[in-house]
């Protein structure tokens, strides 16, 4: 269960509090501001609960170093863009509670990773959390699209007719979970969210 509900900074960069839960699991999604994984300049939340239902919010993150011109292509976000946004320690304290007490889905393990290398940076402990990856759900559902278009947010776009702004992590993360939850209704069941890397399965 969730005691309180967190506060999270929305893009407008007015504070907004989050309501409800406990949920089925959170999907996540991050943009980074360089090569680095690290480089977090923004975060998208996807609270999916447990009758379908999504609530979405994100942040600007300021990661504290340069952008790099091909990942502003990208996504559209430049120090401008973050110029009033919090640093990930600033954030991450409002956002722990609730991520360690939900299942995490993220669209290939990189999200995960950049977590992580966001924490190591800042001096802060790793999530306690587990996560799972949409790709390897949605290859269960959607085999043929191996070699055909393949299993990333783009193609499932076009595939599933999913409705999102690419590369912006909130419509991201909410693309992440749609296609958890499209999932379910191919294959006929719920999944389980595992965690790789601790060999952890949970079932809802």
């Amino acid at each position: 269960m969730i005691s309180a509900a967190p506060i999270l900074f929305e893009d407008t960069a007015k504070p907004a509090k989050l309501q409800g839960g406990p949920y089925r699991f959170i999907a996540i999604d991050v943009e980074t501001a360089a090569y680095e994984t690290s480089s977090i300049c923004q975060i998208g939340l996807a609270f999916v609960g447990f009758g379908g239902t999504i609530e979405t919010f994100s942040t600007y993150v300021d990661p504290c170093i340069r952008f790099a011109d091909g990942n502003t292509r990208l996504h559209g976000i430049d120090a401008q863009t973050v110029r009033a946004a919090p640093t990930f320690a600033q954030i991450l304290p409002q956002l722990r509670e609730v991520l360690e007490a939900h299942p995490l889905v993220q669209h290939s393990r990189f999200d995960e990773k950049a977590f992580d290398g966001a924490c190591r940076l800042a001096g802060l402990p790793i999530l306690k959390s587990f996560w799972s990856d949409s790709i390897a759900i949605a290859r269960k559902a959607w085999p043929d699209l191996r070699g055909n278009g393949g299993h990333g947010l783009g193609n499932l776009k076009k595939v599933l007719g999913l409705n999102f702004r690419h590369h912006d992590a909130g419509e991201d993360a909410r693309a992440a979970a749609e296609v958890v939850l499209k999932a379910e209704v191919v294959l006929g069941k719920e999944f389980g969210m595992l965690n790789a890397s601790r060999q952890l399965a949970f079932d809802f």
